[in-house]
């Protein structure tokens, strides 16, 4: 791997790319392109992940930020990537295939610069356009995952249950390289699963004895339905996130595959930022999303910007070395969210007596009754709370009587049937009448995102 990253840095410096130069990588997941990433962070320049599944409209704002050249390979050479300077892993017409390049004899000569930015990695783009997160060269050697000298305990115990890492998903993905550093920088392997037709949870974990990965909220759930029928025990730290679990879901996670459960809080400006171990779940320490990391600070704040005692629930405030610089080219956004070193997650929560962190919402997740704001998180906390319920999506509508109203999609525990009614009055008397949901809708099951996140807004589709 080595000496692959360092043909491809010779290849893209022969190409003219180097410190300060953007190249916006578009590949298939496998080693030629994560070679290529390093190579191109070796040379100091702008990494600019381009996630697969993007409409053109926000391809062509990704690829419209300052990009110098576009890297793709044969499987993702679609028309509308190949503009400007074109680079490829593999023969693509019109494109400088990287892998042909005779290379030289010359040392990797790492010429990244600390202060210029190292990768544009995206939000999902629910909102609108998907914002670059800048992050920096000298945040990323900082990063607790890049940095196996400075591990904490916890960190250490994680990466050795990465000991083989099921790799899947998109290096345009700050968690996926987040969580593909421990495991080659403890000295394992990652595999990456050939599609066979089934789930990759589980049976791509017992196909290659798979240790250790990561895993969305709606895969887990799906996961534990076909438990009966693969073998998991290979399976040592399997880190949940993406979303929320609720606490009776995490215990029951946790029974069913042992002691190796971890649950994880992070955003895409910030890394990760909290961990919840497996003994923590072990000791019924459940509802919240865990400790931060060393060098990760946090600060519960009110509307007014004045820090919370503990306990007291606030907008989540995270400090860390390793948070990104700014939106790139979006200045107005990036003052809105970095205050003073601090970046504003804009989700709702409170730290406890310990130290652990709880999440209560989005700040942002809102839905606007009567004029009056009322927060998805919680409610989707009452729902669940109930034994009928398994899982609860809420997401606002345009409402002509209230403005937008409230609508809740369940899916029911294994041989319930939830009471609609019943839901409604739990949530009146939990939350107040502004949060009871104008409709309950029963789902199978919630649309999950090509980011793996569960798909809220799509279940309006089917209700409207």
């Amino acid at each position: 791997m080595l000496e692959l990253i360092r043909r491809l840095a010779g290849a893209l410096r022969a190409a003219g790319l180097g410190p300060g130069r953007a190249v916006a990588v578009r590949t298939e997941l496998t080693p030629e392109a994560f070679a290529a990433h390093m190579a191109a962070h070796a040379l100091g320049c702008r990494v600019v992940g381009v996630r697969p599944g993007y409409p053109p409209t926000q391809l062509a704002h990704v690829l419209g930020l300052d990009v110098d050249a576009v890297l793709v390979d044969p499987a993702t050479a679609a028309p509308q990537l190949m503009t400007g300077r074109t680079l490829s892993l593999g023969p693509v017409p019109g494109a400088t295939d990287l892998l042909a390049h005779p290379g030289d004899e010359g040392p990797l000569e790492v010429t990244a610069r600390p202060d210029d930015v190292a990768a544009l990695t995206f939000t999902s783009g629910s909102t609108g356009r998907p914002k670059g997160c800048a992050i920096t060269y000298r945040a990323l050697s900082e990063h607790w995952a890049w940095q196996p000298r400075r591990w904490s305990p916890v960190a250490a115990a994680f990466a050795r249950g990465f000991e083989r890492y099921l790799l899947f998903g998109t290096l345009a993905s700050m968690v996926v390289l987040e969580f593909l550093a421990p495991c080659l920088l403890g000295g394992g392997t990652a595999v990456i699963p050939e599609d066979d037709g089934r789930p990759l949870f589980p049976y791509a974990i017992e196909r290659h004895r798979i240790t250790g990965s990561i895993i969305t909220v709606p895969r887990l759930y799906r996961m534990l339905e076909l438990l009966d029928s693969a073998d998991v025990s290979s399976l040592r730290a399997l880190m949940v996130s993406g979303s929320p679990i609720a606490p009776r879901r995490l215990r029951a996670a946790a029974a069913r595959l042992g002691p190796v459960v971890y649950q994880g809080y992070g955003q895409t400006e910030a890394g990760n930022v909290a961990m919840l171990t497996p003994e923590h779940i072990a000791a019924g320490v459940v509802t919240p999303v865990g400790l931060p990391h060393p060098g990760v600070e946090l600060s519960v704040r009110d509307d007014d910007g004045a820090e919370l005692p503990p306990g007291r629930t606030g907008e989540i405030f995270v400090r860390s070395p390793y948070i990104m610089a700014g939106y790139w080219g979006d200045e107005a956004e990036t003052r809105d969210t970095l205050r003073d070193g601090w970046l504003r997650t804009r989700d709702l929560g409170h730290v406890d007596a310990a130290g652990f962190l709880h999440l209560e919402g989005r700040s942002r997740d809102v839905v606007m009754v009567n004029a009056v704001v009322v927060y998805a998180g919680p409610i989707e906390r009452v729902l669940t709370g109930h034994p009928d319920v398994d899982e609860a999506y809420v997401v606002g509508a345009p409402d002509e009587g209230t403005g937008e109203a409230v609508h809740a999609f369940v899916v029911p525990a294994p041989g319930r049937v939830p009471d609609q009614a019943a839901l409604a009055a739990r949530v009146r008397a939990e939350l107040g009448a502004d949060s009871v949901p104008k409709t309950i809708t029963v789902v199978p099951g919630v649309p999950v995102a090509t980011s793996g996140k569960p798909d809220k807004r799509a279940l309006l589709t089917n209700l409207f």
